[in-house]
Order: structure tokens, then sequence, then C-alpha cells
């Protein structure tokens, strides 16, 4: 007993003792919980937990419009959720905060705060004061940010080949073909480097196009849509002044709002003469102005594409306001509403038509810089799969911005969790006061990251964290979760970037401690305006005859 004693750490209700306030509670009152913001977390954990990690599994949602979504993303997960609570709306937007900032860790912002709110009850139960927990789990966070620098042994250089600190990184999600997306990752990435070393993300497109298979996938210079040509003209080779219209390409849609009265066939050539001399003015208004591109998100009226065919106008029908907004920051120029010339019209060296396999891309080529220099063309049979595809490649270039802001890598596969929390709870085990307890509750909250990914690998957890823990006693933190059981992940090659690993930990912090101030979450829900408010009469009154109305009734 004296053995179990000194090899285990005292229980965080042992530790701080019931409080001098602390009354006795009833059965039904333990199970109450203290932080009303638990239960919405454990359910939004349990619903990613299962794919967190490069075991993770998939989710088949389908949204309340009838889409359905089929991914392992976290934050696709996340927004297709439809939340009430007003605690997991707060944790969701935490995880899309990390997820927009460092391109992923998602998963990892709402597995550990929902551990961190769980501990904070554990303290509250054991008669520790908000406001005190509030201060130990700040102390706690700040310590854990502190040691993080030096858990990391291994840094990108900057004439290094970038594949293997990316393939580690986009390896965690499930998409097949990964080394193959890695390396055209790693080539786009390194080859649109600037020569001072900086990396900008806008630098390197991303297009995806339905058909063929992931092997498929290439890269193409410059700015590569999948939209389509429509006219005759499908390349500009020099000089190209592009527009943007957010509109139908001809003088009015067919569905407007519009009448025409004719009252015989003088009125009616009349206006067939109108719109043909309304064509030709809008088609003469961007050929004055040198436009010799123009990309539409709405309909082709047929004469008017005809009137762009003779001056040679390139007339490219967009498939997403996406890529329309895209094309408008990368080229500079408005989304115009109606059909007239912008004034900055956009720029660019040429314009051509790319086909690949059955599908059509038009490429938009630069020889200047600070423009998109590759796009890297994922082909795929379903569009859930190229949604996937898509996901990791974006994380591969949001993870090779941030090394190339700070380059240095820190171990995965849990071994950095397993490692802080051996130093916070030797670290807790000496401490008085709350700040001991809070140490120890920031361990237990990061040692369940490794056991979450030890049991979505199908592994025994009690086994892997068992000797994860005696690797890591023993000083070897080097070691974390594999496929078959525990590995070296520097022999592995298994790497998390530090600067997301810190921006998840400072974001994770910001929203336990938001939410362990919570005392009650009271819910105003929106009622519509009830007929007492327009008639002050009540409703028994109402329901109630009026005499009038007796006394016609029994007249009758």
């Amino acid at each position: 007993m004296a053995c179990r004693a000194t090899s285990a750490p005292p229980q965080l209700p042992e530790r701080l003792g019931p409080g001098p306030r602390q009354r006795a509670r009833s059965p039904g009152a333990q199970e109450r919980h203290l932080l009303s913001s638990v239960p919405a977390a454990q359910t939004l954990a349990r619903v990613i937990r299962p794919c967190y990690g490069p075991h993770g599994r998939q989710k088949l949602l389908v949204t309340a419009r009838g889409t359905t979504v089929f991914t392992g993303y976290a934050a696709a997960i996340l927004r297709a959720l439809e939340l009430e609570h007003p605690a997991a709306r707060l944790l969701r937007e935490a995880a899309h905060t990390q997820a927009e900032s460092s391109g992923d860790g998602a998963a990892f912002v709402v597995l550990l705060a929902e551990a961190l709110l769980q501990q904070a009850e554990h303290l509250l139960r054991a008669g520790l004061p908000r406001s005190q927990l509030r201060q130990a789990y700040a102390a706690a966070t700040a310590e854990t940010l502190a040691l993080l620098p030096s858990l990391s042994v291994r840094s990108l250089g900057p004439l290094e080949d970038p594949f293997w600190a990316l393939y580690s990184v986009m390896n965690t999600h499930t998409a097949s073909q990964m080394e193959y997306l890695t390396k055209l990752v790693a080539h786009a990435c390194w080859a649109t480097k600037e020569l001072d070393g900086s990396f900008r993300r806008e630098r390197v497109g991303v297009c995806t196009l339905r058909g063929g298979r992931l092997e498929d996938s290439c890269l193409l210079p410059g700015l590569a849509l999948c939209a389509n040509p429509c006219g005759q003209v499908i390349t500009v080779l020099t000089g190209a002044r592009v527009a943007l219209f957010v509109c139908a390409f001809g003088p009015a849609s067919p569905n407007a709002p519009a009448t025409a009265r004719l009252s015989g066939p003088d009125d009616l050539t009349k206006f067939r003469k109108g719109n043909e001399q309304l064509r030709e003015k809008q088609v003469a208004q961007l050929v004055a102005a040198c436009i010799n591109v123009v990309v539409v998100l709405g309909d082709i009226d047929e004469n008017t594409l005809t009137q762009a065919d003779k001056y040679g106008i390139m007339v490219i029908q967009a498939r997403s306001r996406a890529d329309m907004v895209y094309l408008s920051e990368v080229l500079g120029t408005p989304l115009m509403p109606y059909l007239l010339p912008p004034l900055k019209p956009g720029k660019c060296q040429r314009v051509y038509l790319q086909e690949l396999g059955e599908g059509l891309t038009v490429v938009f080529e630069w020889e200047c810089s600070g423009t998109p220099a590759l796009t890297l063309v994922l082909r795929g049979a379903t569009a859930e799969g190229l949604k996937g595809a898509e996901q990791a490649v974006y994380h591969g270039i949001d993870a090779y911005f941030q090394l190339c802001q700070d380059p240095r890598l820190l171990p995965g596969a849990g071994a950095t969790e397993m490692a802080l929390a051996k130093i916070l709870s030797e670290k807790g085990s000496k401490l008085e006061g709350p700040n001991g307890p809070a140490f120890l509750a920031f361990a237990q909250a990061l040692q369940s990251l490794p056991e979450t990914l030890a049991e979505n690998a199908g592994l025994v957890v009690s086994e892997v964290m068992a000797e994860m823990s005696g690797a890591h006693q023993a000083g070897n933190f080097l070691v974390g979760v594999g496929a078959e059981g525990i590995i070296n992940v520097a022999d592995e090659e298994v790497w998390d970037t530090l600067a997301a690993k810190a921006q998840g930990l400072r974001v994770v912090a910001d929203v336990a401690l938001q939410l362990v101030s919570v005392d009650e979450i009271v819910v105003a829900k929106k009622s519509p305006m009830s007929q007492q408010d327009l008639n002050p009469v009540p409703k028994k009154a109402r329901e109630r005859p009026s005499p009038r109305e007796e006394i016609n009734s029994l007249n009758n």
C-alpha cells in the first residue's frame, strides 16, 4: 500500500479536502453538474473524438438542409452541426479560430477543452473557488507555454526539402495517396518561396476537378479555375485585361420582372432593334476599355456572346461565387453587378484553356511577383473525396507558412502532450495551494489526447499508456502512439509545428477560462407577439361571448 501511495499522485479531492462551506449533498445533487457547459462540451467531444489523429474515422452527416457531408475533418463537422447550446457554440467558435489561423487543430481544441472542463468540475466539487481555479488554470497555461519550446528537437532548414515535415502534418487526414499529394504541395511551396525566405499562401492555388483519380493530380502554372469558355475565343496570349461580372452577360435576365407593351409589328421591330443596339453598346464599352477577357457568374446571352466573339473577347462562365471572389482579390478588380467596364480592370500575362482528361480548366498566368505562381489541380471521382484532399492540401500549405515563420517542430503522435503532462505532474505534486491541483488537472487533461489516439488506432489504451508513461518517466520524451503500439517519433518522422501547437493551447486556455467563470446559462427564447399585446381583453373574456352576442343568440 505504501508503494502504491508513492507511485501515484494523490487524487484531486484528497489534495484539496472539503471546503469550509461545503455541505453534504444528496445523491441526486451529486450528479448535477457544477459547470453548466460540461454536458455540451462532452456531447461535442463525443462527436469529434473518433476523428482525431491519423487513424480517425469519417462522419457521414446529413444537415438540416438535406445536404450530405462525408468528412473526417473536425472543422467541417463542426460547421455542419446545428448547435443550440451557447457553450457548444462558443467552443465551436474557438475551434474555427484555431483552424483558420493554423490550418488545423480544431479537434485538438475541442477535446482538450472538454477534458479541462471536466477536471475543473472535479476541482469545484473538491471545494476550490472559481476565482482561485481561474488563477490556477492561468498559471498552468503559462507554465505549459513556457515548457513547449524546450521540447522542440527538430527544425526545418532554409534550404531543406519540406516534404518530411509536411507529410507528418498532412498524414493526419484520411485521404488516399497522401505521399503523392505531399510531394505536390512541397514542390509548389518550395517553388513559390520568395527570395528573402518568406512565403505567401496566395501564391499556391487549389482547384478541384471531377473525373480521373487522385494520382492524376498535377501542378499548373498560374491560377487555374474550373470554368467553361463559352465563345469561340479560348485563348488570349498577351496582355490580358480581365473584367468580372456577377450578372447576366446580356441586356437583361429573361426572368426580369418587365413586360414590353407592343401594339403592332412596328413596335416589335423597334424592340428587337433596341435590344441589338443595347448589346452592341455594351460590348463596345468593353472594347473601348480594352477588355479582352470577361468572367461571368450568370447567364450568357447568345447574341451578346456573338458580339464578343466578333471583337475577340474571351467569355468565361464561372461555377461558383468563391472563385469570383478569389479572382477579384488576386486581380485587384471589383465584381461588377452591371455589364459596365470596371475603372480598374485586372491584368495578367495570358489566359488559355487547359484540358485535363475529360475536364477543362482556364489558366490565368502572370510573369510578375506577388501573384499566384502555381495551382494544384486535384482530380477525383467524388466531390466528397475531393473535399478531403483539398482540406489536406490547404493544411499542408498553412503548415509550410508557419514553418517559414517559425521552423521549429515538436514530437507528434501524442509525445508532446505526454511529456508536458509528466513535467506538470511533477511540479504540481510539489506545489502548495490551488496551483498544485490545477497543474495535476492540466496534466490529466493532456494525457487524454494520447489516450484518444490509442483508442482510435484500435489499441488497448491501458497498456499503451502504461508503456508510454514508463518511457517518459525514464526520460525518453520522443515516444508516441503508432498504428501498432508505441513508436519513436524521431524514427517515424512524426512531427507537429510548434506555432500551431502553441496557438492551440492559447485558444483552449482562453475558452476554458471563459466557460469556467459561467455560473448559469439563461436562454431567452424568441416568441411571437402574443395576441394579448394586440388586444388588451383577457383570453377568458375573449372566449366568452359579449352580452350583445348573447342577446342576439337568444332572439334568434
